[in-house]
């Protein structure tokens, strides 16, 4: 907005120039002149932005596997994060629990066959490790605890439709879910992002790129099987444990 100027000037003038990010103040009057520059604070640089979507999906992508299971009387399909330079996988047990073969294919497109090496089923947890891996092996970056509010992204295989990215946020905590024939899931991270069958395994980042939780399971009242709004995931700390492995420091 243009200051307006009044009809007299007055006897001293205040000038103001910018030179990069210091401010330098210069006085002069009627009858002297004094140049002495007086240093004003510089300008703070700003914070560095957090990674975009597209960007947490780039980096998260070669970490997340595909899984097909076969038993006896059916097949399941889901997803799984890479979470060592070993290549061990995490997933949720029920996707592989019961199975006579187990192939999971990397996001470079090799494939392999796996076995569960650990799995607990108080958390619906599994470990798989393969017998082949990619050339270059990717592992997650694994995070610490998730708040209410907090944006997060899901990464996985729903419907088949191969690393599919969805965004959302942290609706609860500590929510339980019942399991028809097995002990309740408890402890679980409730999200909006939506999730589909074939989700089941795959990573739920924060907004920083950083896995917080393992998927396991939707909701939904009618037994369909479709996403109305409600999933859940194990937190990581859990999940980790849960394999065995020393969780992360949250």
């Amino acid at each position: 907005m243009r200051r307006r100027l009044g009809r007299a000037l007055p006897a001293a003038i205040l000038v103001v120039a910018l030179v990069g990010t210091a401010v330098i103040a210069y006085r002069w009057g009627a009858g002297d002149r004094d140049e002495t520059p007086v240093a004003r604070p510089s300008a703070s640089p700003s914070a560095t932005a957090p990674p975009t979507v597209s960007e947490v999906y780039s980096a998260l992508a070669p970490s997340v596997v595909s899984i097909t299971s076969v038993s006896k009387t059916e097949s399941a399909s889901g997803t799984g994060v890479i979470v060592n330079a070993d290549g061990n996988i995490l997933t949720a047990l029920h996707v592989v629990d019961g199975a006579t073969a187990i192939q999971v294919v990397f996001a470079d497109g090799t494939q392999a066959k796996a076995q569960v090496a650990a799995s607990d089923a108080a958390t619906d947890i599994a470990v798989l490790l393969p017998d082949q891996l990619p050339s270059v092996v990717v592992p997650a970056v694994l995070g610490g605890g998730a708040a209410v509010g907090d944006d997060v992204i899901a990464i996985g295989n729903p419907l088949g439709l191969t690393l599919s990215t969805t965004t959302g946020v942290v609706s609860g905590l500590n929510r339980s879910l019942t399991r028809e024939g097995k002990a309740d899931l408890k402890g679980l991270i409730q999200f909006d992002a939506a999730v589909n069958p074939g989700s089941s395994g795959g990573p739920l980042l924060n907004a920083a790129g950083q896995v917080v939780g393992v998927v396991v399971a939707l909701a939904n009242p009618t037994k369909d099987g479709t996403f109305i709004g409600i999933g859940f995931a194990v937190p990581i700390g859990t999940a980790v444990g849960a394999g065995g492995e020393r969780p992360p420091q949250i």
